[in-house]
């Protein structure tokens, strides 16, 4: 039986919402995160840093490579040289053959612990860590003359990676970082590029929180 084209519009522009009401709702959670920790730490070293975001090459497993969009925060260091970093991460892929079209997506929210390397340069700052995260995963099937069939399921996924930082400017940093995400069914590499910026009190966390060297003046 084939569908009223009203009807067909109507599934998929509820396809299109639900993926954008899990991406909103991703984005919520992460902001209240966030508030609730700069409520919560105040005095301490933790606190809001930082926040931006960043764009890049996803390559999900079974599925062909695609673009991911992604926003992120520094909430400061958790030691003297980890940082923690909350992100909500977004991607899509779409095919279509012989007027079939399949649409597949992943919301994901979670947290990175990333360690600072000590350097001599505030220029370059190399990092890595890891990191757990929720994925929100979703997939749709829809062809003329059927029934449109879709899923969705949230799944644990663990992260591993890291990348290095440089400024742009005063309180502007540029990133560049490869992670590679543990998920069932759909492991995950991702290289992408993103800027952050630094809030009033964020410079102080753009590296590894070191006592400042006190040079002693020399013996006669």
């Amino acid at each position: 039986m084939v569908r009223m084209p009203q009807l067909a519009v109507a599934e998929a522009y509820q396809s299109v919402e639900g993926a954008m009401q899990k991406l909103l709702v991703g984005l919520a959670v992460f902001l209240s995160c966030i508030v609730a920790s700069q409520n919560a730490m105040a005095g301490s070293s933790l606190g809001l840093r930082s926040i931006g975001g960043d764009v890049g090459f996803v390559d999900p497993e079974g599925v062909d490579g695609t673009v991911g969009f992604g926003a992120f925060a520094n909430l400061g260091n958790i030691s003297r040289d980890i940082r923690l970093a909350p992100r909500v991460d977004y991607w899509s892929k779409s095919y279509s053959f012989g007027g079939a079209e399949t649409s597949v997506h992943d919301v994901a929210i979670g947290t990175r612990g990333e360690y600072m390397f000590h350097v001599s340069s505030r220029k370059f700052q190399p990092y890595a860590g890891a990191g757990l995260g929720l994925h929100f995963l979703g997939a749709k099937v829809s062809a003329p003359g059927f029934m449109d069939v879709s899923d969705s399921s949230t799944k644990l996924g663990l992260d591993m990676g890291g990348g290095f930082i440089t400024p742009l400017s005063p309180k502007t940093d540029l990133l560049v970082d490869l992670w590679y995400g543990i998920v069932q069914d759909f492991n995950q590499v991702s290289l992408k590029v993103g800027v952050s910026f630094d809030l009033q009190n964020g410079a102080e966390s753009r590296a590894p929180s070191r006592p400042a060297v006190k040079h002693r003046p020399r013996r006669s």
